[in-house]
This record gives structure tokens, C-alpha cells and sequence, in this order.
């Protein structure tokens, strides 16, 4: 969520006209996220989340938009993208593609406890069965190939003992995704990156209450437990050394097998699939930080986070 496109007033008012959504009395960039433009949009009929795409193309994104409207649809909380009268949900601003969705209430909880890890994994396992139906399919554009397409453009910027941990753990990877146990984990729309600061709570009778997931453009087509590998790679550790917390994890895994309970090949490949999604954003941290983009917002994050958390996982694998 970086600025690289600036939009003034008069542009997304334009916009949120055509929407029937008023006029804008208030635009504010927002800070953080590296992949997009996003503001915040007030008007005299609420407040909603204005994106402008840099990376993905008038292709690729009907699958994030309509994704959020079908599970928007089906009660999951998330932004909702507002269409204009023809019912269109993608729009153009300054050549670009762009959406115009709701903004959530509440706040990010950057320091979870067991409730909020329980609350994530309840949602999540409400959502993954609510895209059971989603008629749409997009392979999820941050997994194995581009894993091996990445890797060779960063390595140069390694030392010798990272070099090694990411060839090892890439070849690993690519064993792992070749086998009849991956071949069996349930598949459906993911995600794929519901980190602290993609969920929203809401305080309600001083008790916090879950009040959406957004930031759905690494959303794809892949296999639930990676979406859950994700989320515990960054719910339930400990953020200075990267190393396990298991009764955050508990917390987490028991309230998603309440609704979905886990297949046995899940429960196999756990261990994996955490390192799986420990090595898809040391690379993708790797790329954005030795290869950046000029934004006028933008902080890129700490490659190294990653690296310890993929160092924990394969010393120290979690089982079910």
C-alpha cells in the first residue's frame, strides 16, 4: 500500500461519482505494503479504499475483485468492490486499472493473542469453504514458479551460507510439490497473504471482534494449507527470532478444524508447507528489497525476518 501514482482530488472524485458514491471531501495516501497505490477516500456516503494496480494488468484482476464480491456476498468480511451502473467493478484511473471497494472497521493487531489467532483461523476456514463455488480460476502468481524463476535474480545479492539455505530449500520445494501427498491437499482460493496487517478488529463491548480480511491481490487458486502455512508463518511466531508460538498455533489450528477439519495429507505436509511459506517471502522480500521500485510511499520490509523464520521451520518442525 505505497503511493507511486498520485491521484488528486479532482480525479477520484470523478471516479466516485460515476460509482454514485458522492463526492470526495477527503483523500489520504496510505503508508505501507509495496505492491499498489491506495487511498482513503471519504465521502458523504462513507468511506472506502481507492487502488490504483502498478504490477497486475486489466487481465489478471477480475479474479481478486470478483473473488471479494463472491465471498462479500456469502457474509465473509471483506471489502466490497463497488460497481458502476453497467455493474462494472474494474475501473480505469490515470490509464491504470483501479478499484473502488469499502473500508473496514476497526484495526490491525500487530501483537495477537490466542483469541485473535482463534478468530483468524475460524474466518479463514469460513472463507476457504465460501470460494468452494467461485466459478473463477487464477493460479496463485507468487508460488513454485515463480519461486524458481525469482531465486536466480537474487541470489547474486546473498552470502554464501543464504545462497545455500535457498538452493537447498528450493530443490526441497520442488520434491516436496512432486509428490501423491501434495497431489491429494484440497485446493480452493486462497489468500495467500493474510499477514497481522491484512485482518481488521473491531472492539465491541471492550471485547475484539474480527471485522475483515483485505488486501486480496496475491489471491489464487492453490492449496488451503499453504494459506494456513502463511498465516501461522506470521500469527503465531515470535517476531524477533522468528521461533514458534505453540499455543497461538493451537489456538489458530483448533478453531479452523472446527469448521474444516484438516485431511490427512494436510496434516502430513504441515511441517513443508510452513517452509514453503517461510521461502516464498524471503524471496519476495529479497526481490523488493535489492530490486525496489521509486514510490512515494514505500517501506520496503526486512528480507532477513523471513530468513529466520525458514531457519526455525527446518530446524524445529512443527507437527500435528
Amino acid at each position: 500500500m505505497a503511493v507511486y501514482t498520485n491521484v488528486s482530488l479532482k480525479e477520484a472524485t470523478a471516479l466516485l461519482r460515476q460509482l454514485d458514491l458522492g463526492d470526495v471531501t477527503a483523500l489520504r495516501g496510505i503508508q505501507g505494503g509495496i505492491e499498489n497505490t491506495n487511498y482513503f477516500a471519504t465521502t458523504d456516503s462513507g468511506e472506502y479504499v481507492l487502488t490504483l494496480f502498478e504490477r497486475l494488468g486489466f487481465e489478471q484482476l477480475p479474479y481478486y475483485l470478483h473473488l471479494m464480491k463472491h465471498l462479500a456476498q456469502r457474509g465473509i468480511p471483506v471489502p466490497d468492490p463497488m460497481g458502476n451502473k453497467a455493474g462494472n467493478i474494474l475501473h480505469t484511473v490515470k490509464k491504470k486499472p483501479a478499484s473502488v471497494v469499502t473500508k473496514l472497521r476497526g484495526k490491525s493487531e500487530l501483537a495477537p493473542g490466542v483469541l485473535h489467532c482463534a478468530a483468524v483461523g475460524d474466518m479463514l476456514a469460513r472463507m476457504h469453504l465460501a470460494g468452494r463455488d467461485f466459478g473463477m480460476d487464477q493460479p496463485n502468481l507468487r508460488g513454485l514458479a515463480w519461486w524458481n524463476e525469482t531465486a536466480p535474480v537474487v541470489m547474486p545479492f546473498l552470502e554464501p551460507a543464504q545462497a545455500q539455505l535457498l538452493q537447498g530449500e528450493l530443490a526441497y520445494q520442488n520434491h516436496i510439490a512432486a509428490s501423491s501427498a501434495y497431489a491429494a491437499l484440497p485446493q480452493g482460493a486462497i489468500h495467500a497473504d493474510l499477514f497481522r496487517d491484512n485482518v481488521m478488529f473491531d472492539t465491541v463491548d471492550g471485547v475484539p471482534q474480527l471485522s475483515g480480511f483485505f488486501d486480496f491481490y496475491f489471491a489464487g487458486t492453490d492449496t488451503w494449507l499453504f494459506d494456513i502455512a502463511v498465516c501461522l508463518n506470521d500469527w503465531c511466531i515470535d517476531l524477533p527470532s522468528g521461533a514458534h508460538d505453540a499455543a497461538r498455533c493451537d489456538a489458530f489450528l483448533a478453531a479452523y478444524q472446527a469448521v474444516r477439519p484438516l485431511a490427512a495429507a494436510e496434516r502430513q505436509l504441515l511441517p513443508a508447507l510452513l517452509r514453503a511459506g517461510a521461502l516464498r517471502f524471503w524471496i519476495s522480500r529479497l526481490w523488493d528489497f535489492h530490486l525496489p521500485r521509486e514510490a512515494a510511499l514505500l517501506q520496503a520490509h526486512d528480507p532477513t525476518h523471513f530468513e529466520r523464520v525458514l531457519r526455525q521451520r527446518v530446524a524445529h518442525p512443527v507437527s500435528l
